[in-house]
């Protein structure tokens, strides 16, 4: 059947555009609007958002110089009537000067020589960091080094702190560390350490060999799944993917599923409960960051949503994050961390609030429907080439011009 007989039989794509897949031909661009996402519109997609971000209140980075900084937010709970959120912190003689420079007491990488901090907030504009929740234990301890990217879970009345734990400066040999965990009897602590590595590292040769990062514990059919990150490959050519690990109790014993990576492009972990399966943001790194994913069971995942501007290492506020009865409702608001990369020698990060509408109801609301995305020159002009490429290209151009302009005369 050729095109023009299309065309003649099924008559031009309809103006308003169908909720459900006509009965025509389609290009794979359409096919792909009706059977990759959710609605071909991404106003009525539930799993499609922007992002808005605001600065918040309580935290003092002292001169902003690189000593002082705050990153990695835990998922926020609400408990007595307040909203808790825990972070990394580092408190240092200096900015991080990088692994061949660091000492016991000069951090190597922006969450070395770190310890686990917590805040508090009744509006989650203003906050009042409380103070130490997880400290660094005494070499040759595990985290001895740094303890850091904290998430929480809360099980049966008791709360758990699933964190990063490194024996060794960051970048020395990589980004190579375990998770630990850390128990308490209420948000406030005391936190006591299992002293152990609760997800250990793959084995020689293993995706995950040398990096468990980012641990995120969510509750699925009455299971602890906790997602996390790895980077692997070698340097520059890698990638970052996340995997899960499930247990029947807090402790443990974690089992890595078989289908580890489950996702192949992202950076930090954010998971979440999202009607009838589970949902996750996949930022920053690989070929499918930028977008908002979907899985039924939480292990085969799909693309749902692509947008912009996504939160760096999101602590959204998600009521029904640790429970299994229902659909999962989704969320609205969270803490993100934010850092000035243009600064090498002042590097850090400060803590920042980001919203947005992830609802599992409609209508949705100005943020959901807000497709375009207004950028200030500024954005697009920090992204600006390096020096030594801007004249190499600038000479390539002369060059080409003059070419040109020889082989016009002759």
């Amino acid at each position: 059947m050729s095109d023009t007989h299309q065309d003649t039989e099924y008559g031009a794509f309809p103006w308003d555009i169908p909720a459900t897949r006509p009965d025509r031909p389609l290009s794979k661009a359409m096919e792909r609007l009706y059977s990759n996402y959710i609605t071909p519109r991404p106003e009525d997609n539930p799993l499609f958002t922007s992002f808005k971000y605001t600065r918040i209140s309580g935290f003092d980075y002292g001169a902003e110089d690189g000593r002082v900084s705050r990153r990695d937010p835990s998922k926020i709970i609400c408990e007595n009537g307040k909203y808790y959120i825990w972070y990394t912190k580092r408190d240092t003689v200096s900015a991080p000067r990088g692994a061949q420079a660091c000492t016991e007491t000069i951090p190597s990488t922006d969450w070395d020589l770190s310890d686990i901090w917590y805040a508090t907030s009744e509006d989650g504009f203003h906050w009042q960091e409380k103070g130490l929740a997880v400290g660094r234990p005494d070499k040759p301890k595990l985290g001895w080094r740094s303890v850091c990217t904290p998430d929480i879970l809360v099980w049966k009345g008791r709360y758990y702190l699933y964190y990063q734990a490194f024996e060794e400066p960051s970048g020395l040999k990589g980004d190579h560390c375990p998770v630990s965990v850390s128990v308490a009897d209420s948000p406030d602590g005391p936190w006591t350490p299992c002293g152990d590595a609760i997800i250990p590292n793959g084995a020689p040769g293993e995706w995950d060999q040398f990096s468990i990062h980012g641990p995120y514990p969510i509750v699925i059919d009455n299971k602890i799944y906790i997602y996390y990150k790895a980077a692997f490959g070698d340097r520059p050519d890698y990638l970052v993917g996340n995997g899960v690990a499930i247990a029947d109790d807090p402790l443990g014993p974690f089992v890595k599923h078989p289908f580890n990576p489950v996702l192949n492009s992202c950076h930090e972990t954010t998971v979440f409960r999202f009607g009838k399966g589970v949902a996750a943001f996949a930022i920053r790194n690989g070929i499918e960051s930028n977008t908002i994913q979907y899985s039924p069971d939480g292990i085969n995942f799909d693309i749902a949503a692509v947008t912009a501007l996504m939160p760096v290492g999101a602590g959204p506020y998600i009521p029904d994050v640790f429970h299994s009865e229902g659909e999962g409702q989704g969320f609205t608001w969270g803490l993100s961390h934010f850092c000035d990369h243009d600064k090498p020698d002042t590097k850090f990060s400060f803590l920042g609030r980001f919203d947005c509408d992830l609802r599992n109801q409609m209508p949705r609301s100005n943020i959901a429907n807000n497709t375009e995305i207004k950028w200030h020159p500024d954005v697009c002009f920090s992204q600006s080439l390096p020096e030594e490429i801007k004249k190499a290209r600038a000479q390539q151009a002369r060059q080409h011009a003059l070419a040109n302009h020889t082989r016009d005369k002759q």
